[in-house]
Formats: structure tokens, C-alpha cells, sequence
């Protein structure tokens, strides 16, 4: 028996991982059109970001949310890809944190993903004794709105 801790299957080296977030994916009417399937495969294909769960869901009009196999989502959009796309980070709980940001009648993917681009630098910052304690994400949304308000006008590109 080792006295070295195991690494949980299918992470790898935990202390070389890049910072892992999540996103919940919100699409209306329960209506997936399949946009934007081909960048996250080609993010995974260029070792940008590893996906470690990818679960869909769907929030009926009672308010019940109810993980929806990648098969039920019929031939509309290929999803198979995807399939064993699941660390067990996830679990009901999460779902149901997640369906309380969903509107009745709508559908969305819950991702769980690292990010590869960040591991040297997050390995190294380890290495110093650094931790990260704190992190966030500012949607696209809320930054417009907010440029918006100061009645500053965004950057072409």
C-alpha cells in the first residue's frame, strides 16, 4: 500500500490541473439547435479545456427539474460526442441549484470543465504557496449593461 494519496480516477495529477469551473447553459423552450457544439468539441480537440460532466436537464412548467438523456434529444443535434462525459462531480443536488436559475419550460447543459490553457500557471503559483480563494465570472450581459449605464461605448473586433 502507498503511503501517496490516489488521484481520483480520471483527473490525473491533481497538482498540474489548470482552475475547473462550471457554466449552466440556459436554452428556451426546451429548443437545442446544436450552435456552438462545434467550438466546445474543437476547445477539447486543441487542449484548451477538458471536459470532466456535461449533463442537460430540463425544467418543466411545475417547476421539476429532470436530467434528459443525451438521446432524447432525438436527431435535432448530435450529441454523442458527449456521451461518458461524467466525472461524478456532479450530482442531483447541483441539478437542482441549477434549475433554480432556469425559467419553467426551459432546457440547459450544466458543463464542468478545466481549464488546460491556465495549468502551468496555476501549477506554478502552487508551487509557490499560492491558492486561489476566491473567483467569479462576469457574463457578457451584465458588462454591456454596465457599460451601458456609464454610456461607454464597446470595443469593435
Amino acid at each position: 500500500m502507498s503511503s501517496e494519496p490516489e488521484e481520483p480516477r480520471g483527473f490525473g495529477d491533481i497538482e498540474d490541473m489548470g482552475p475547473v469551473d462550471y457554466a449552466v447553459i440556459e436554452f428556451p423552450g426546451n429548443r437545442m439547435t446544436g450552435n456552438g457544439l462545434p467550438m466546445l468539441v474543437d476547445l477539447v480537440d486543441r487542449g484548451i479545456i477538458r471536459i470532466f460532466d456535461l449533463v442537460f436537464v430540463r425544467k418543466d412548467l411545475d417547476g421539476s427539474v429532470t436530467a434528459v438523456e443525451l438521446t432524447d434529444f432525438g436527431d435535432e443535434v448530435d450529441l454523442t460526442v458527449f456521451e461518458g462525459a461524467a466525472s461524478g462531480l456532479l450530482d442531483q443536488s447541483d441539478i437542482d441549484d441549477a434549475g433554480t436559475a432556469l425559467e419553467p419550460g426551459n432546457s440547459a447543459g450544466i458543463i464542468v470543465y478545466e481549464n488546460r490553457w491556465a495549468a502551468p500557471f496555476a501549477r506554478e503559483l502552487r508551487r509557490g504557496g499560492a491558492q486561489l480563494v476566491a473567483a467569479g465570472r462576469i457574463p457578457v450581459q451584465a458588462l454591456l449593461a454596465s457599460l451601458d449605464a456609464m454610456d461607454v461605448p464597446p470595443a469593435d473586433g
